[in-house]
């Protein structure tokens, strides 16, 4: 966007007189300036425009809109709380934004491909008898204590069997889901992901379930509830005791690392080298070739809002926002130039967005030179 459009942009969008593309535009090109600067002064003080902008984005959206505003946020209970409003219009797909100090200029060309879907819930669910269960939208199960209206998977626990088998439910790329425990935990399963858990409890002893890989965030029923049992979430690398509590841990296959976020609560990492508890806004790191648990404090919201329906990364290289696109959507994406892999910036993504507009975005803004998709597999240019 030239200087004369953008001034022309910005005082019709003061005025009110902008459509939706038109404020996604105006403020893709104002967050393209990182520092102080790339900012062309002529176009007036940088932060008097930001103020101008913000105001009118809180003005013009009604209260019950707004559901999240991302700038700063704190976590308290159950509830997202924020003290700014720059992100309003990301939650009701008016814009897009990214930050980074690298640009790429050249050829804007690029196709797409139909056949690309946005995540949505799905998964299969394995029993203890090998039988497999398709769960998707539409589609009703009930078995047991089973129930599930093919949007989340409910265990019933007054309908308790003697022998306690146990269950499987696998998440594919391109799909989330939701289940509740027997014991009346809540796990909420991110994209290709995988839990192997009990159909049953039994009160006061070891509540046990095993994040195979993948990513979940848990909300555990307190161990007030069960006669003091405990609940326990074993990893390849490492095991979570927690007593009643909230907690994000991301475990994928192609990844080195394992990360567990505490939101709320209290928790023990241990491992055969190490053991360490976790406060509130900390985070744990165990890589596969360092089994020292390192731990960190870290932005709860930033690592948790995938379960809100956002994806929100800070100095992330653009491979790794890649990884988790190509989780989401199903598709995968490949770098012409490696180098381009390793360009950082900040954004925040809308998870009901086509794929296709998220890319244009990113190429509209000189992140990228193009990309061409190809047999279901996106190349960045």
């Amino acid at each position: 966007m030239e200087k004369e459009e953008f001034l022309v942009l910005l005082n019709r969008y003061l005025s009110g007189d902008t459509n939706l593309e038109e404020n996604k535009k105006l403020l893709n090109y104002y967050e393209s300036f990182q520092t102080a600067s790339d900012w062309d002064e002529t176009l007036g003080p940088k932060e008097d425009i930001q103020n101008k902008i913000l105001n009118r984005i809180q003005d013009a959206i009604k209260p019950e809109e707004v559901k999240i505003v991302p700038i700063r946020p704190f976590y308290t209970g159950t509830t997202f709380k924020v003290l700014a409003a720059a992100s309003v219009a990301m939650l009701i797909s008016i814009t897009l934004l990214f930050n980074t100090d690298h640009t790429i200029k050249g050829n804007k060309t690029a196709n797409t491909d139909k056949n690309i879907l946005i995540g949505s819930d799905k998964a299969t669910l394995t029993l203890e008898d090998g039988s497999v269960v398709a769960l998707e939208k539409g589609k009703a199960y009930t078995s047991g204590n089973i129930s599930s209206n093919g949007e989340k998977l409910i265990y019933n626990s007054k309908n308790k069997s003697q022998v306690i088998t146990n269950n499987l439910l696998t998440i594919p790329r391109g799909g989330q889901f939701f289940v509740q425990l027997a014991d009346s935990t809540k796990v909420w399963l991110n994209s290709e992901s995988q839990l192997r858990y009990p159909v049953a409890f039994t009160d006061g002893e070891l509540r046990q379930v095993e994040l195979v890989y993948g990513e979940a965030y848990f909300e555990v029923s307190p161990s007030t509830k069960h006669k003091g049992s405990k609940f326990k979430v074993k990893t390849q690398m490492q095991n979570v005791e927690v007593i009643g509590t909230e907690f994000n841990i991301k475990a994928y296959r192609d990844e080195t690392s394992i990360y567990t976020t505490l939101v709320q609560g209290k928790v023990a990492v241990d491992n055969a080298e190490a053991k360490e508890i976790l406060a509130p806004g900390e985070q744990s790191k165990v890589n596969i070739n360092n089994p020292k648990i390192a731990v960190y404090e870290v932005d709860v919201y930033n690592e948790v809002s995938w379960r809100k329906g956002l994806f929100v990364f800070k100095g992330m290289p653009l491979k790794d926002i890649a990884r988790v696109l190509s989780r989401w959507y199903d598709v995968d994406i490949v770098f012409a130039d490696p180098a381009l892999g390793n360009v950082k910036f900040n954004g925040v993504l809308n998870k009901n967005q086509k794929l296709e507009d998220i890319l244009t975005t990113i190429r509209n803004i000189n992140f990228i030179n193009a990309y061409e998709v190809k047999d279901h597999k996106i190349i960045i240019k």
